[in-house]
This record gives structure tokens, C-alpha cells and sequence, in this order.
């Protein structure tokens, strides 16, 4: 499995509009699933995207997100890391 790369747009928008919430959600998600130490997930910050209407912004694999709030950070995070039964 490749490393999943996930980028979080923190431009002046998308922080305005709480994407520093997005940034909490997703490293809490990846810290209760136990994924930080057991897969290499490349998690980062960018400037603006180029989608400011359409923030907050975050990017999977090349795909983009918007409107992404915590609850939907974590939507996208139980679609690339289903919960292990």
C-alpha cells in the first residue's frame, strides 16, 4: 500500500474558515486508529490551493475536498482507513 499523502490548504481563507480544526480531526483520527506509528501517512500543510471559495480545502492522493469541516475530515479518513474488525 502506498503512502497515503494528505494536504491540508491552510491559506488565509481556508484557516479562516477552521481548517486548523481539519488539522486537529485528522491527527486525532490517525492517533485513536493507531495509524501514526503503524502506517506512513505523509500528512501536510499548503498555502492556497486556488479554491477559496470553496474552503476549507484539503487534498487526498490529488484529490480535492472542499467545504471540509471535521466531521467530514473524518468521513474522508473512514473511506481510506476503514475501521479493522
Amino acid at each position: 500500500m502506498s503512502k497515503p499523502k494528505i494536504v491540508i490548504c491552510m491559506g488565509s481563507s481556508c484557516f479562516a474558515r477552521g481548517n486548523e480544526k481539519t488539522v486537529e480531526a485528522c491527527e486525532s483520527f490517525l492517533a485513536e486508529r493507531g495509524l501514526k506509528d503503524e502506517i506512513d501517512v505523509d500528512l501536510g500543510a499548503s498555502l492556497c490551493t486556488g479554491h477559496c471559495a470553496e474552503g476549507p480545502v484539503v487534498v487526498v492522493d490529488g484529490k480535492v475536498y472542499t467545504h471540509v469541516d471535521p466531521l467530514v475530515m473524518r468521513d474522508i479518513l473512514e473511506k481510506i482507513f476503514p475501521k479493522k474488525v
